[in-house]
């Protein structure tokens, strides 16, 4: 399941929909609006998508993931909109038989949002709003 919503993202939802019988191992990784980054301290963040690019983009790597490990289930959404600090903006939550798996996969799913899935991001800070650009697998 995959999704751009500006809606909260309901991390209780995302479990349950993780679920499966013969999974042993689930691993969710949550991303939240953080009060700050290099320049200062950030009010809020806004998130701007172009939705359907950017769903195929995720079902790309929902495709990639299932490929490469014996997942049972992988969760991706991203939330777009005026977000204020300590909001979830991205979830992905990985079920599989085993944890080494799911927590493979669950990075893999992340690190590849963070850099092909054409979303842009403004953060308001004291100093102004600014886009971001976008960071490399090893930021965040």
């Amino acid at each position: 399941m995959i999704s751009i919503t500006r809606e909260p993202i309901d991390v209780c939802k995302v479990l349950q929909d993780a679920k499966d019988r013969s999974a042993g191992g689930t691993t969710l990784f949550i991303g939240t609006v953080r009060d700050h980054n290099d320049m200062g301290t950030v009010s809020e963040i806004y998130y701007e998508a172009y939705k359907e690019m950017a769903e195929d983009a995720l079902a790309k790597i929902e495709s990639e993931v299932m490929k490469r490990w014996r997942i049972k289930k992988f969760i991706a959404i991203h939330r777009i909109g005026n977000l204020n600090v300590g909001d979830i903006s991205v979830a992905v939550c990985v079920s599989s038989e085993h944890r080494s798996e799911a927590f493979e996969a669950c990075k893999y799913g992340i690190d590849r949002i963070k850099t092909v899935v054409p979303i842009w991001k403004k953060e308001v800070s004291e100093s102004g709003a600014t886009w971001v650009e976008g960071v490399s697998s090893t930021g965040d």
